[in-house]
């Protein structure tokens, strides 16, 4: 949940960012600017809320429809059930005496439980959460936009541009280096990538915007 959250922040900050940096390449005044950061603010974290929301709502109607098929299984078949058990401890290394024993005891504990882990890689304590997903996308992508917004509030007219670009970069910085750290990865490479990647984007993103302000 953790990296998801670090994520969902980096979303956040370079798409908010290059969406005021290319309304700035427009030659929008502060509230302009400030209005785009806001919308895509309030549109992003709503659209990832529901996004994962409904991600991870499928995921878990999926969890629970095998837990369901597998109840029935064990309800059904019981000793079938035990001996697909068996077989996959056996496979697991375990010799055949050790593999049904190890089964059974299981099985007399809570036969749903341990088949749902051994057999589904599900945890009942630990199955997919909607809501949650949903909370903490939003949320982390509304703490990442922020970045942008406050950028075009305080920073003077001649400097807002290259100061929201260098606070952007900033930003994913730090989110590039918690997101290796998190991960256990080394953090050069891939907060290297995030800051390139952004940096590109609100290039991209600028000159696009400076192209369509001398148009309209």
């Amino acid at each position: 949940m953790l990296r998801a959250g670090v994520l969902g922040a980096n979303d956040g900050l370079l798409s908010t960012a290059s969406l005021v940096v290319g309304v700035a390449g427009a030659g929008a005044s502060r509230g302009s600017l400030l209005t785009a950061g806001i919308a895509g603010l309030v549109a992003g974290a709503l659209s990832m809320a529901v996004g994962e929301w409904s991600s991870v709502s499928s995921q878990r109607d999926a969890e629970v429809a095998d837990l369901e098929k597998e109840r029935t299984e064990l309800q059904r078949a019981p000793e079938a059930e035990l001996h697909e058990l068996a077989a996959i401890y056996r496979k697991r290394g375990l010799n055949p005496t050790l593999a049904d024993q190890v089964a059974k005891e299981l099985s007399a504990d809570d036969a749903l439980r341990h088949h749902a882990r051994d057999e589904l890689g599900l945890d009942l304590d630990d199955l997919s959460k909607p809501v949650q997903a949903a909370v903490t996308s939003a949320v982390s992508f509304a703490f990442g936009a922020l970045v942008p917004v406050l950028a075009v509030l305080v920073a003077p007219a001649s400097v807002r541009v290259m100061f929201g670009f260098v606070s952007a970069l900033v930003g994913l910085g730090i989110l590039g280096y918690a997101g290796a750290r998190v991960g256990g990865a080394n953090w050069v490479r891939p907060t290297t990538r995030v800051v390139a990647g952004g940096a590109i984007a609100m290039v991209v993103s600028y000159v696009i915007g400076s192209m369509i302000g001398t148009v309209v």
